[in-house]
């Protein structure tokens, strides 16, 4: 009983270790340290195996070892209020993004999302050119008269921003993995001038290049305090449990659904064979410059994409 109980304690103290130090490394590593949030909650079931079996040393380690996850995890359960106000009065924008699965998402459930929502900005990933004729067909260039689309792509690295106001400065920045991120800034009237980018960093994996989700976060544009006013959004292929993400995130910016209480909720896989074998987790983010207010946020399910829709309603600086 001795073994098995410290069997049972010794990965889950590695684990609280690895994701304390923010020591994930390689494309194995990477991708366990995003499963952390079920790992916080099966620490709680060792915890109590340890004390239940009187074996008080396994049972310290792993009360350690389950606070430290708790610390990490339950935060983004807690909603911050005072993040609901920009940094001057501004007026509230929704912020749309989608992976569109290599441009396969049902469009016209996109284009419906966008009218019921209300969306002001529109950021897609996986964007191809086949996807844009489809979103058009659907009307989603009556609701968002400005487009960026120049990141369109055949298969998955593709990206584009479509918005109901003036957008200026666009661009497409190939990120280390080859993948492509329109930026562009958008002109909101009565608030200063917000650039945007569709982000998608290429996802971990356990071959060559495993560290190019590391170099992708590593390369995002980090927040300016005192320059101009920034928005992430798209699919990070990271979580919050990412060291590289949270560096990103410590530059000035929040994380929209952790900001008002539902960091939790995943986004990913939703759609294909990936579903009955892969818990569901967090890897799609709103990031918003600090002097952005958050006020609301919720993730939809899309058909035929495997990554939920994300909506956040951001309250912009005014000049």
């Amino acid at each position: 009983m001795t073994a098995f109980v410290w069997a049972c304690v010794a990965p889950t103290a590695l684990w609280a270790l690895v994701r304390v130090a923010g020591w994930e490394r390689g494309g194995l590593g990477l991708q366990l340290i995003a499963f952390t949030p079920y790992v916080a909650a099966g620490a709680v079931a060792v915890a109590a195996l340890a004390a239940a079996t009187r074996r008080w040393w396994a049972a310290l380690a792993a009360a350690v070892a389950t606070i430290a996850l708790a610390c990490c995890v339950l935060p983004r359960c807690v909603a911050d209020a005072d993040a609901a106000r920009p940094a001057a009065p501004g007026p509230d924008v929704v912020f749309m993004s989608a992976n569109v699965l290599a441009g396969g998402a049902d469009a016209t459930q996109l284009v419906d999302l966008v009218r019921d929502r209300r969306v002001d900005v529109l950021a897609l990933q996986e964007f191809t050119p086949g996807a844009q004729r489809r979103l058009a067909a659907a009307g989603l260039d009556a609701l968002l008269a400005y487009r960026h689309t120049d990141g369109a792509a055949e298969g998955v690295g593709g990206s584009g921003l479509y918005s109901r106001y003036p957008l200026s400065a666009t661009g497409v920045r190939v990120n280390p993995g080859r993948f492509r991120q329109a930026y562009a800034t958008v002109a909101v009237p009565g608030a200063r001038p917000v650039l945007v980018e569709s982000v998608h960093p290429v996802p971990p994996n356990l071959g060559p290049g495993s560290d190019l989700l590391l170099d992708g976060l590593d390369g995002q544009p980090v927040a300016t305090p005192d320059g101009p006013v920034r928005v992430l959004i798209g699919d990070f292929n990271a979580t919050l449990d990412h060291a590289a993400l949270r560096r990103l995130i410590d530059t000035g910016y929040r994380d929209a659904a952790a900001t008002v209480g539902d960091g939790l909720t995943p986004t990913w896989p939703y759609y294909g064979e990936r579903v009955p074998v892969t818990p569901k987790v967090t890897i799609d983010h709103v990031l918003a410059d600090r002097r952005i207010g958050v006020r609301g946020f919720a993730a939809v399910t899309v058909r035929r994409t495997d990554h939920r829709a994300l909506v956040a309603t951001l309250a912009l600086p005014g000049p």
